[in-house]
Order: structure tokens, then sequence, then C-alpha cells
């Protein structure tokens, strides 16, 4: 694949302070086609507003784009049986109106989130602990990285909650919010509204730290659901679990003292949890500033650690592995299979978006990122190499079964695509656990001051493909999988665009296969640059993606 001309102009502002809402459902008009096998719904968040007008007159301007106030989306996708093609219908709704009031009241962002500036005159872990503890009202906290269909453990168990179930022909009886921080925000899977608040508390007594990962990772055959809790103080413990879907029950699996770090993602195979402490280590004191600012700079000599927990037994820590210092968001997958030492053993195979360091969080403030700024043309121009990313393989080779206390070598075996700078990563989710083919991500080349397309790698043979369309920044892409389809790429994606010069957005439909542009639904106005989604087919009842 050859490396594309530069160009930085593309115009994002609508992205990242949208206005747009769309409470009441309406049918958006579609061009092209929209398969039929895609139908039920597509739900989708991230940040909204960022700039919001005080009682006292000024402007409080959100810096920087994880702190944005949620906005939540729907996308109610109908088989159209006449032409074998889809209707779409869109309904949006803001998720924290109470904290936007206490902030036009107070005129004040302080403790708001990751990057706004806490304050300084409270203790350190008694600021951070009161911050997760679930507030009053269902809207009053800003929670919206990512969604889960139908968690388990939590229903009938959310504070403030004014509906307990819901059932509809999508099988959606609850929607949660989740973030990196110890807290879940129950929203009504129809209409968007906040209803509830509650947290990991609520799953095990154990689970009071406030950290956590926004992307837990579901059993994609029992619907199991393992994340981690991670409590701050003299000494760091984390405590990795699990939710059982047939039971509700959670299960602390291992409880292990190690460096706190910034961890947004975690692994699965069929047999164990892995936990990979990348180099972005927290220095608890810190957080008084913020949680930005307790991120400590990459240590190049400080090795990655990679935890490996038995997640069908009792043993716990089985293994520990090391390999060269990175950083990451986002994993991908990771299986087992017969170790290329010895075929008697196994090796975990790990696949995940790796970065060299941690200046790619520090280059998503709206500074960088609003298009029309001369701080966004000056930061495009000077663009720093560090924050590039890569699809990367690593091995932890000979897994014991038992628990060792030896530190083995994890290896990098392939790292690819940097000139493309993937990000949001996505798979089939039929292959969660097992050996995939195919990854599916947005690009970051610079070219737009955010995302600037959409690409698939082929993992067996490292060739890659890209679809650009100039102006329009896409959002993560979801795999749905075509149920006629025989190979592991029958399917489509699903991305919401904006374009940026009509200064509106777009649901895209993709042919995964090849990427080209099956069809769209023009929505009326601009859907914020966000985060992550799901999908859940009509047909199956069932979330497409991890959790």
């Amino acid at each position: 694949m050859e490396e594309l001309s530069h160009w930085n102009d593309w115009p994002t502002n609508k992205g990242f302070d949208p206005e747009y809402e769309q409470r009441e459902p309406v049918e958006l008009a579609v061009t092209g086609t929209i398969p039929a096998y895609t139908a039920g719904v597509l739900y989708r968040t991230g940040p909204g507003k960022s700039h919001i007008k005080a009682d006292n007159g000024e402007t409080l301007n959100i810096s920087h784009w994880f702190d944005g106030f949620t906005q939540n989306h729907r996308f109610q996708i109908v088989a159209d049986d006449l032409n074998g093609s889809s209707r779409v219908f869109y309904n949006s709704r803001f998720s924290t109106d109470d904290l936007i009031q206490k902030v036009i009241e107070t005129g004040s962002l302080k403790g708001l989130g990751f990057a706004e500036g806490r304050d300084p005159c409270q203790s350190v872990l008694g600021k951070v602990q009161s911050e997760f503890i679930p507030q009053p009202t269902p809207s009053s906290k800003n929670v919206g990285v990512t969604l889960s269909i139908n968690f388990p453990g939590l229903d009938n168990k959310d504070k403030n909650d004014s509906n307990s179930r819901w059932n509809n022909p999508q099988g959606v009886r609850t929607l949660y919010a989740k973030t990196d921080y110890n807290a879940f925000q129950k929203i009504d899977p129809e209409t968007l509204e906040p209803l509830g608040l509650a947290s990991q508390l609520d799953l095990h007594p154990e689970l009071k730290g406030p950290v956590t990962a926004s992307h837990a990772r579901s059993d994609p055959t029992t619907g199991d659901v393992f994340n981690y809790n991670l409590t701050l103080g003299p000494t760091c413990t984390y405590r990795v679990f699990k939710v059982s879907a047939a039971t509700g029950e959670t299960t602390i699996l291992a409880t292990f003292d190690a460096q706190p770090a910034y961890l947004h993602s975690l692994l699965i195979t069929e047999d164990h949890v892995i936990l990979c402490i990348w180099n972005a280590h927290l220095d608890p004191r810190k957080m008084a500033e913020s949680f930005m600012h307790a991120i400590l700079p990459t240590d190049p000599t400080q090795p990655a650690l990679w935890y490996v927990i038995d997640r069908k037994g009792d043993n716990g820590l089985i293994a520990t592995y090391e390999s060269p210092a990175f950083f990451c968001f986002h994993t991908i997958n990771a299986w087992i299979e017969p170790s290329k030492k010895d075929a008697s053993q196994i090796d975990i195979v790990a696949d995940l978006v790796r970065a060299d360091n941690t200046d790619l969080i520090h280059s998503l403030y709206y500074n960088n990122l609003i298009s029309s700024l001369d701080t966004a043309k000056s930061f495009q121009n000077n663009r720093n190499e560090s924050i590039k990313t890569s699809i990367t393989r690593f091995r932890l080779p000979s897994v014991p079964r038992t628990p060792s206390t030896d530190v083995k070598k994890a290896t990098l075996e392939w790292s690819d695509l940097k000139f493309l700078s993937p990000e949001l990563p996505t798979i089939n989710p039929a292959k969660g656990t097992r050996k995939h083919r195919y990854v599916y991500a947005v690009t970051m080349r610079g070219m737009g001051t955010l995302t600037d397309g959409i690409m698939k790698l082929d993992c067996d043979t490292r060739e890659g493909h890209v679809w650009i369309s100039c102006g329009d920044s896409p959002g993560e892409p979801i795999f749905v999988a075509d149920p006629e389809g025989t190979n592991e790429d029958d399917g489509v994606l699903l991305s919401v665009v904006l374009d940026g010069n009509r200064g509106k957005s777009y649901l895209l439909c993709l042919d995964a296969r090849n990427l080209t542009a099956l069809g769209r639904a023009n929505i009326d106005g601009a859907v914020g640059l966000g985060f992550h989604g799901q999908h859940v087919p009509a047909a199956v009842g069932m979330p497409t993606g991890d959790y």
C-alpha cells in the first residue's frame, strides 16, 4: 500500500461541539443500499458539547476531547422487504443535563473529569474516591466511552433507577454506558433518557477502587464479562473479575499488587484474562491536579508487564511476562495456539494498537483538534511522529497451567501500518478469542485533525485497504456479518461519518471485503466525533462487538 499525500485542512468544528439533538426518532434519507441483514439497532456514544455559557456570562470551554459532555445516539435499522435494503430511523439525547446545569450555575469545570483541573485543597485519595460515588441524579455524571447491552449482574441493582427492565424486538433489556472510572449510567434503550447510576460495588463489595477499563471483555459464547478494578493507595491493588451471564454473580479471579496504570482495555482467550500494564503509569499523588497529570511520562527503560490469569479454574495469576515499553488504548483480540517451541505447550497470541509512548493522549486537546483554530493548524503542520500507532502482534510463549513465579519474555512478532496510524480497531465478533485474519480501524494520518479514513488489514498477508472521502471524518467501523457469508470478511462496516464541508453527518455502510461504499443514511445535523458503539442484530438479539 502506498503512503498518501498530505493534506490537513479538513473542517471538523461541528464534530467537537454539536448542538443537534433529536429526541424523537426521525427517518433518514437513504441513498444506495444498506443490506437488510443489518436490521437491528446501532448505538453510539461519545463527547457532545464542549462549550457551556455560565450564568456569570463566561463561556466555559472543555479542554480535552475525553471530557466533552456525553451524547448518545440510536440508529434503528429496519429491513425493507420490497427492495432488499433497509430504512433507518435516528434519535439522540444529551445525557448530562444536571451536570451541565451545575456548571452553568457554578461557572466552574473543576473536578469534571479526565483532564480538567481538580480542587487542590482536598486530600488526594479522598477527592478521587468521592468522585466515584454515584451522584443523586442519573444525568449528573459524565459517563460515555463504551456501551454494554444487557450487562449481567446490574439488573435491579442500579441507584435511582425508575425502570428496572426493558423488552423490545431487539432483545435489549438494559443499556449501560461505561468509562475508565468505576461508574455505570443506565440509559433507556429507546429514548436514551438517563435512568440511573451504579458502580462495580454493586457487582462485588471488593470492587471499590476508582479505576477500571472502559473496554471490559465478554466471552462470545457464554456472555460472561471480564474486567479489572484498581485500588489506589500506598499499595495499589488490581482485582481481575468475572461476571457470570447465567447467574449475575461476580467472582474475583485474581488479586495482586502492581504498578498503577491507565489501562483502557484488556484481553481474554478461551482460558485466560490478560492484563497488560503498559507504560502509562500513574502517580496517585497527582490525582489532585487531574487524571491526565497523574499519567507519568513513558520510561522506555521500564518493561511493559503482562499478567495472565486463569479464568476457568481457581489458579488465579499463573504467569507474568515482560516486553519492551509501549502504550496502548485499544487491544484487538487474543487466542491460544500450540507453542512454536514445544507443541505440547500453548502460546498466547495478542493483537493490539501500539504507540511508542503516551504522546497521543496529549495530542487530543481541543486546541489541537478544532480545525478553525490557529493552534490546531500549527499542531497539524508540526505533527510529531511519536503520536502515530501501529497494529502489533505479541506472543506470550509456553504459558504454564499452574502458577509460576518466573517472569518470562513476551516477543513482538510484527508491527505494521504505522503510516496509517490506526485506532478504534474492530474485528468480526465471531472471531473473539479465536485467531482472526482481518482488522478494521479508523486512520489518523494527519489529513484531518482526528480521523481521516477507514482501513482494513489482512493479518495473514499484511496487505491493507483504505476508504477515504476528502473532508469526511469517520467514527469507529463496526462489523455486521452477512448471515449467508462463508468468509470472515463477508459483511459490512457501519460508521458514523462527519461531512466536514456540509457540517452534517451520515451513517455509512461499507462492503467489509473491499471497503467500497454501498449506501448511506443522511442526518440533518452533526453527530459529535465520538468513541464507541454496539450493533444489536434484530434476528438474534445479541450485541455485535465487545463490552
